[in-house]
């Protein structure tokens, strides 16, 4: 069976400073009620860009203490701040983190060069393992099939979050990297992607959606591609909803109508409108109300 994970949002108060509270409470209703398979730790869902360093360990820290080895955990140490990653990657790895991830280094047009050395550095002085986090559409960087092949000759990086809508690419890459942990990226996609035999998903909307999308993944299994469609259908009715309501804030939004506490996002993201807080209600309505 192929794996899900949710993509862990970070619970901030109204003045910015992490919620500590919330976190475990959303890691509890993943573990519990979602029952995912794993946690991926300071993504873009969880804020990270937006945070400082010690607000990145905090949240690291307060992961993995609630989790505990439940459930996997990837944790997200990709930084501008080279010497960042290295040292949340040595943290991670002392705190239990069984695996790492790190995206590509952005912003400023990067050589694939100063890239390989980006990951190889960061892998280098720790016992863990490494899931490139490619998200070109956020980034800009793209990496091609003979760069992935570069990386993986660092058996130290095992594989891939792919958050790319480049299915052509995807398959190319599966097929050279049989034995390479690929993990679906883009939640409004996961069909395409189950077609094209990942080893499972990460993604924001799975802390809400986990139910419809793990039997989307056992009716694909099935060969009921009809259930599994539909089922995507429904998936991505939500997911459009969430966008037009301001996704981050929304996904929250609508964690609180599900009875979990997950804060605020944090500025200069949005704080919740009463125009917001009745689209997360009539979205929480339509879509996750048992």
């Amino acid at each position: 069976m192929k794996k899900l994970y949710s993509a862990l949002m970070t619970a901030f108060n109204e003045d910015g400073s992490v919620n500590e509270a919330g976190i475990r409470e959303m890691v509890r209703y993943n573990i519990d009620v979602n029952k995912v398979d794993g946690l991926y730790v300071g993504g873009s869902t969880g804020e990270n860009f937006n945070m400082s360093h010690d607000q990145k360990v905090q949240v690291f820290k307060t992961a993995i203490d609630e989790a505990g080895d439940a459930i996997d955990l990837i944790a997200q140490v990709g930084s501008l701040d080279l010497n960042e990653s290295k040292e949340l990657a040595k943290l991670v790895t002392d705190l239990g983190y069984p695996k790492i991830s790190a995206v590509t280094p952005f912003y400023y047009n990067y050589t694939f060069e100063q890239i390989k050395n980006y990951y190889n550095e960061i892998v280098k002085d720790v016992d863990n393992k490494l899931v490139i986090y490619s998200i070109p559409v956020l980034t800009g960087v793209s990496l091609s099939i003979d760069q992935f092949a570069e990386l993986f000759e660092n058996p130290k990086i095992i594989g891939i979050k792919y958050t790319n809508a480049d299915f052509f690419l995807l398959e190319r890459v599966r097929n050279r990297f049989p034995d390479k942990l690929i993990l679906s990226g883009f939640d409004e996609m996961l069909l395409p992607a189950l077609a094209l035999n990942v080893d499972g998903a990460i993604g924001s909307t799975y802390n809400l959606n986990a139910k419809r999308a793990k039997a989307e993944m056992v009716a694909f299994d099935e060969g009921d591609i009809d259930k599994a469609r539909e089922l995507q259908k429904v998936s991505n009715d939500a997911i459009s909803a969430l966008i037009a309501n301001d996704i981050y804030p929304s996904l929250k939004l609508v964690f609180e109508e599900m009875g979990v506490h997950a804060g605020v996002t944090k500025a200069p993201m949005s704080k919740p409108t009463p125009e917001m807080i009745a689209g997360a209600k009539k979205i929480y309505n339509d879509y996750f109300k048992d």
